[in-house]
């Protein structure tokens, strides 16, 4: 990489030995990949370590020399969702012993050295910063310092700023030295697409089953999709935007996609056309009815009784936006209606991001969800069930990438609908 005075500088310890380390090690980063240059940090971070697991002492131990070195991120930070919520996902004492005292035994040590070096408030803790209650939204253009596999693909594909796929700490790290390495989703040429995904089905797809069947299909690969507008229009809404966020957070964590385009859709794809957006040797994936239903269909159930019943439903991995808070609502209701219940029969997790859960606390359809029994939390569900015995129990849920992490069993959301509310 070719280095600036100043950046010259901070390696040779100018700027004292922990940015030095901090500079160094983004250097090999850049190198591995081919970077030739440093580029500046345009915009707020985002975190994805945000649980205090015991086992990483290294980290700790990295944060206390950033602390004392006097080290702070450019931007203020947000960062993911915590892992437990005692008050409104409620444990049973096994399992708060194993959460607070051999899982996440150091949160709250965690979160003070996060508050000293850039984060944002209390409220900042959330997979969906870029929601606009939450207020992290990059513009078009900006470059970014995050990670998190469903923030960086949406704020590359629905928002077109720039950031590659980082792992945790070298989100903080290129967040504190304001630059990071140029390369891949970056590049403009790192954001062409490898495959032209055809969507040929009846209706619109479930987000979430189609963002798994191109994930797994082009993996690393940029899509460009064509034929998604036919349903979704040519604006990016409310509703839209969720409808994006959940299939984007399918395509990176059934595969490891960092980027997609939509067709007359997202930004780029607007801006530029198919013809400038595209590789010459592109390959095609044309996804039809029953092409969905074979993805679908080929998802293993991880439970140790395959015929139990569930006795927990998440829903909002990632968390719900507003939006699909009101949406969700009006098929609860109509669900019970159907079932001739005024509760749901099987305890249900509503996650959303604080600031979202503030909001839609104003609102009569909150009320009317705490009526039909439903529960809210901010919390992260795949942490939740990372507990051997929490994540054992017969867990079902409408997120794809919870799904792939866990033993949670998926299901579409009008399926979910009728097993949480009873409908025969």
């Amino acid at each position: 990489m070719k280095l600036t005075a100043e950046e010259k500088a901070i390696l040779e310890g100018k700027e004292g030995q922990t940015k030095a380390k901090i500079m160094k090690t983004l250097v090999e980063f850049g190198e591995l990949f081919g970077a030739k240059r440093f580029v500046p940090v345009t915009h707020d971070g985002h975190l994805v370590t945000s649980f205090g697991i015991g086992l990483l002492k290294p980290v700790y131990r990295i944060m206390d020399e950033i602390i004392d070195a006097g080290l702070k991120t450019d931007y203020p930070f947000t960062v993911d969702p915590r892992p437990i919520d005692y008050k409104n996902v409620k444990c049973g004492v096994l399992d708060k012993l194993i959460f607070s005292k051999i899982m996440y035994s150091k949160q709250k040590h965690y979160e003070e050295q996060l508050s000293k070096i850039g984060l944002k408030s209390k409220d900042s803790f959330t997979c969906t910063c870029y929601l606009k209650e939450v207020g992290n939204t990059p513009k078009y253009g900006d470059i970014l310092s995050w990670a998190e596999s469903s923030a960086v693909v949406f704020a590359n594909s629905v928002l077109g700023a720039r950031c590659n796929r980082n792992s945790g700490m070298l989100d903080i790290f290129g967040s504190i030295l304001g630059k990071v390495p140029e390369f891949g989703l970056l590049t403009d040429e790192g954001r062409k697409a490898d495959w032209i995904i055809e969507v040929k089905t009846s209706s619109l797809p479930e987000a979430q089953i189609l963002g798994s069947a191109i994930g797994m299909k082009v993996m690393e690969d940029v899509p460009y999709v064509v034929g998604l507008d036919k349903f979704l229009g040519r604006t990016l809404d409310d509703k839209t935007i969720s409808y994006l966020k959940d299939f984007g957070a399918a395509t990176a964590s059934n595969g490891a996609v960092g980027l997609y385009h939509i067709d007359h859709l997202t930004p780029e794809a607007k801006k530029l056309g198919k013809k400038n957006l595209v590789k010459e040797n592109a390959k095609v994936y044309v996804i039809d009815d029953a092409e969905l239903e074979r993805v679908y269909k080929s998802y293993p159930v991880m439970w140790k009784d395959k015929d139990a019943k569930p006795t927990l439903c998440f829903i909002g991995c990632p968390h719900l936006s507003f939006e699909q808070l009101i949406e969700w609502t009006e098929k609860i209701e109509n669900a019970l209606k159907q079932s001739g219940k005024k509760k749901v029969v099987i305890r249900t997790i509503m996650t959303s991001a604080p600031k979202v859960l503030e909001k839609f606390k104003t609102t009569p359809e909150y009320k009317k969800l705490k009526d039909f029994g439903i529960n809210f939390a901010s919390i992260c569900p795949l942490m939740y069930t990372n507990n051997p015995i929490a994540g054992g129990k017969p867990i079902i849920t409408n997120s794809n990438k919870l799904r792939t992490y866990s033993k949670s069993r998926y299901y579409k959301d009008d399926d979910i609908v009728k097993i949480i509310c009873g409908v025969k």
